[in-house]
């Protein structure tokens, strides 16, 4: 898929605050405060502020949705987890995020994790929560760049001592090299294709 323009289109909270469907899916990304998302977001659509990045966990409070090659959304849901914020505060960002997990519209969730960590509580409620819910998803291990091939596989060792996995059906990205941005964006070609969506083919 070529990404020939990106616009940020608006920010929600509630349901009757998002904007209107389009005829396609449309790709969420979530997971812990500071996991990058930001960052891979713009890495993906190769803008380097389309979304807001900080060295500040929490940075993402509202639902942020962008509009792809004016055909698909991509949504930016708040981040969870260890975000220095009031306990009031982060409960209401995971009824945020709840209210866009739950509602009807035709949507692949993209969970984020850093591939130096082990997941989190957090991380695998949001994974129970996908499952329950029925939900379509795809694990992208974040900030690769960041280690060595044999750190990849030691790390790997310990993170499927909590998840399942085979290194085929999850996704490798770093922000920094835009190393795993192909094959992410081809997962994304094929699955709009699937939905009987329209596609601009070829990746840039």
């Amino acid at each position: 898929m070529r990404i020939k323009r990106a616009d940020y289109l608006k920010s929600a909270v509630y349901e009757k605050d998002y904007p209107e469907i389009l005829n396609s899916v449309e790709f969420a990304f979530v997971g812990r405060s500071n996991v990058g998302k930001s960052s891979l977001i713009n890495s993906l659509t190769s803008r380097t502020k389309l979304a807001r990045t900080s060295k500040t966990p929490g940075r993402t409070q509202l639902i942020n949705f962008f509009t792809i090659n004016q055909e698909f959304y991509i949504v930016d849901l708040p981040g969870y987890g260890f975000a220095k914020v009031p306990k009031a505060m982060k409960k209401e960002w995971g009824s945020t995020i709840e209210r866009y997990i739950i509602s009807k519209r035709k949507k692949l969730v993209f969970v984020l994790l850093d591939i130096r960590r082990i997941p989190s509580e957090e991380d695998m409620e949001m994974l129970r929560w996908l499952d329950f819910h029925e939900l379509p998803f795809k694990i992208i291990f974040t900030k690769t760049d960041k280690i060595s091939n044999n750190e990849k596989f030691r790390l790997l060792k310990d993170i499927r001592k909590k998840i399942e996995f085979h290194n085929e059906d999850v996704f490798f990205y770093s922000s920094l090299s835009h190393k795993g941005r192909e094959e992410v964006l081809q997962f994304m070609e094929d699955t709009l294709k699937e939905a009987g969506g329209n596609v601009d083919e070829g990746i840039k």
